[in-house]
């Protein structure tokens, strides 16, 4: 992991220590990242001979299994790095591939050597500090020019012949396929039967909501001076040596500097003391700029920057040589008429710090890039009958291993280490989790993991209050709901010890597919092979630690069945907060449940009142044993009858 999220997540005094401390924990797993390669020279990847790590005894690789060339020769498959392949046949076909580079594990992109190492970094390595000796199983499918469908699906189809315990992919969600459901593509069938192999599969939910990101946080990049008004509204818009260096908000259009990266210029205010930094900071908060970059001005020569706290992204480039290379850059992807007027803003910037972090806001907060629910079932955007995200984890900020000849992103060429945000971060913290979980619980199905993430994780952030969310409006936080966290936020040593269980293998997805609407069994069998023996009679019935009701009519009852995995008998009490507009009962109320016992449970809704929008509740399990079991509820109530 990375320096503070271990802290974060409770590990050095939790599951580590259960697990023999942070140099043991995770021994003998296996963890297969499906993304842009690793650098096998990297630090966090090397080899430890006084701590080997021994492959599970599921975990068989095949012939073949560290495949070399350009960057990646014998000996980059060190023990650490168990296994190493790369699958090229769909971007050869759709993108142009440089094979002098390309064609190996080696990383050339730096977000597969990033992930990698959240999820499995060695410990005690300077910045990433995790301390996990999982073995890394690396089939890169994703290349500088992007990454093909055909190449994800050959890299889960080998991840799972491989058994791996844990499979890691930082790739948001494919767009729904047109004529079929959205659990009917390609790519998400051939993640059920990896489940079905007995893989636990972590995806990102992706960096698309409330506001765009691609998990680096680049923004438009706007100039103050081509966002000026110059309609003559403003006494000082026809003179831009006083707007540049964006001083005065009310000398700039709002609608263009909203949510962008504005470039302010170094004036002679600022020697005077006229114009200050603070002054900006004051145009960013009204005008809501994402963030600034204070450059250097030909006309005054380069100026001393000192160290500054900023309460938003803010960066100065005090030399005129930089700042030229930034405004060479902006020139080159600014689109404009034949009068010079700005027709659209094609560049975009992003802003990382990596020096020393004070951690003093409360923690955690649903970044704003990270995409929310609900989860839809085909290409018209309607709600599916489950509930996504399933969780949330660390994305925001997080330091880990980077490839020095990264093609992703200049800034970061030559470094080892980088500063990234977005759920592709957020995912191999989940993995590393069920990373642990599974050396604790060998015998654990991929369904009983996600259970026990799911029903411990927590709802409140380290202050004790409910956990925030961040929206589209800056500087603003919202109460986050199940489409923005989840179950909650991930607690890994509750996860150890959950009580119940909710169980569902191959064929309970198989009744899922078969019960969802206006789909043909025959489709089900040709995509899976498996026919529709069975159904739900509602796809809400699939047993997850969840209930999501996308079109609530009247009435609907709800079937869930539970596993006490505990070696202890317990008595549990039922306790319930509706959704609004509904009207929730569990039967039975209150049960007793011996180690390994099974429980069915109803749980009946009913529309009192009709509503627009989902509503949220939750329904908690309290054992006498101190177990607590969250099951988040969001229901659309759509008529009372």
């Amino acid at each position: 992991m990375t320096t503070y999220t271990p802290h974060l997540l409770g590990l050095p005094e939790g599951i580590w220590t259960r697990e023999g401390g942070e140099k043991h924990a995770g021994e003998g797993i296996t963890i297969g990242v499906i993304d842009t390669g690793i650098d096998p020279t990297h630090p966090s990847f090397a080899y430890n001979p006084s701590n080997p790590y021994e492959a599970s005894r599921s975990t068989q690789f095949s012939e073949g299994a560290c495949q070399l060339g350009p960057q990646f020769p014998v000996g980059s498959c060190n023990g650490k790095i168990a296994s190493a392949r790369y699958f090229s046949a769909g971007a050869a076909a759709a993108l142009p591939l440089n094979a002098s580079k390309d064609l190996s594990p080696f990383d050339q992109v730096g977000h597969g050597s990033h992930v990698a190492s959240i999820a499995a970094g060695n410990w005690g390595v300077p910045v990433v500090v995790s301390g996990f000796m999982y073995g890394l199983a690396i089939y890169k499918a994703i290349y500088p020019e992007g990454g093909t469908v055909a190449d994800l699906v050959s890299a889960i189809d080998q991840a799972a012949q491989d058994s791996v315990d844990v499979i890691v992919l930082s790739v948001g969600p494919n767009e729904p396929p047109e004529v079929t459901p959205t659990f009917m593509s390609v790519f998400d069938i051939s993640l059920l039967f990896a489940r079905r192999a007995g893989q636990f599969v972590v995806q990102a939910a992706g960096n698309k909501a409330p506001t765009p990101g691609d998990g680096l946080l680049q923004f438009k990049l706007v100039s103050a001076r081509d966002a000026a008004i110059v309609n003559g509204s403003h006494p000082l818009a026809t003179t831009l040596r006083y707007v540049e260096d964006c001083q005065h908000p009310e000398a700039l259009q709002p609608e263009v500097v909203l949510g962008s990266m504005v470039i302010c210029s170094f004036s002679k205010s600022f020697l005077n003391g006229t114009s200050t930094v603070t002054a900006i900071l004051d145009s960013a908060k009204s005008l809501g700029f994402i963030g600034f970059i204070l450059v250097a001005n030909p006309q005054y020569g380069d100026f001393i920057a000192e160290p500054l706290p900023f309460p938003i992204p803010g960066i100065m480039i005090p030399r005129v040589a930089d700042a030229q290379i930034l405004w060479e850059y902006y020139e080159k992807h600014t689109y404009r008429d034949s009068r010079g007027a700005v027709i659209s803003y094609g560049g975009s910037a992003a802003i990382r710090e990596g020096r020393l972090a004070a951690f003093t806001d409360p923690a955690p907060i649903v970044a704003r890039f990270s995409s929310r629910g609900p989860d839809i079932i085909d290409d018209r955007m309607n709600p599916a009958d489950v509930l996504k995200p399933d969780i949330l984890a660390p994305g925001q900020q997080i330091w880990a291993a980077w490839s020095p000849t990264s093609a992703l992103d200049p800034i970061l060429s030559g470094n080892h280490f980088a500063l990234l945000s977005g759920t592709s971060m957020a995912t191999p913290h989940v993995a590393g989790v069920a990373a642990l979980i599974k050396q604790a619980h060998p015998s654990w199905t991929p369904s009983m993991i996600a259970s026990a993430i799911s029903t411990t994780a927590k709802k409140h952030d380290d202050r004790g209050q409910p956990i925030m969310s961040q929206g589209p409006e800056l500087y603003f936080l919202y109460p986050s709901t199940p489409f923005d966290h989840g179950a909650g936020f991930i607690n890994p040593s509750a996860a150890l010890d959950p009580g119940l269980i909710f169980l569902s293998g191959f064929e309970d997805y198989i009744s899922f597919l078969c019960s969802l609407p206006n789909l043909d069994p025959t489709a089900v069998r040709s995509a899976t092979g498996t026919p529709c023996n069975e159904t739900f009679d509602s796809p809400t019935d699939l047993n997850l630690p969840s209930i999501t009701i996308s079109a609530l009519r009247g009435f609907q009852l709800v079937r869930r069945n539970i596993k006490n995995v505990a070696n202890r008998t317990e008595t549990y009490l039922c306790s319930i907060q509706p959704p609004e507009g509904v009207q929730v009962s569990v039967q039975p109320s209150w049960f007793n449940i011996i180690p390994e016992g099974t429980q069915y449970l109803e749980i009946k809704f009913n529309v009192t009142q009709v509503s627009g929008s989902f509503r949220f509740g939750e329904i908690v399990l309290t054992g006498a044993l101190d177990h607590i079991v969250w099951l988040p509820l969001a229901v659309l109530p759509m008529s009372i009858q």
